[in-house]
Formats: C-alpha cells, sequence, structure tokens
C-alpha cells in the first residue's frame, strides 16, 4: 500500500507534460508577432484541444518568466496593461 506522502510528483508523466507545454507555446509565439497570455490560453485550450491542463491566462504569465525566458520576451502594451509575448532576438 502506498504511502501518498511519500510521492514526490517527479514522475515520467509530469515531465512530458512540461515538455509539451513548453513546445506548444514556443511553436505559438513563433508564429504570432505578438500576442498575450490569453490569446496563449486560448489557442492551447481549443485549436490544441489541451483542456485537461488548467491552463489559464495567470498561469500561463507566470509560466514564461519561469522556464521559457531564454526563449520569449515580452513588451508591455501601454494602453490595456498587458504583456505582449514574442521571440527573443
Amino acid at each position: 500500500m502506498y504511502n501518498m506522502s511519500n510521492m514526490k510528483g517527479n514522475g515520467t508523466q509530469k515531465e512530458a507534460r512540461l515538455a509539451r507545454l513548453k513546445n506548444e507555446i514556443v511553436e505559438y509565439v513563433a508564429t504570432q508577432q505578438s500576442c498575450s497570455a490569453a490569446d496563449i490560453v486560448h489557442h492551447l485550450s481549443n485549436e490544441r484541444r489541451m483542456r485537461n491542463h488548467g491552463l489559464t491566462a495567470r498561469k500561463v504569465g507566470f509560466f514564461i518568466p519561469r522556464y521559457l525566458s531564454d526563449l520569449i520576451s515580452f513588451t508591455l502594451d501601454h494602453s490595456t496593461g498587458k504583456r505582449l509575448y514574442h521571440i527573443a532576438a
């Protein structure tokens, strides 16, 4: 019988989901000139059918600087206050 407190959650499925999410975000941002986190979430959840990942614009906004800061940068749209993501040059 497994003790749930001993499980760390560093399995292969978690790594595979992380890798897929990274690839999907980079591919989408590369095809779009500049896009917001809401645009990314809409594309991933509706077009790529990643609905069971629990993606929100807030989560994507925290995910990109944490995992993809070397590939994706952002500019601030001062009229709306949103970050617009693009491939880092």
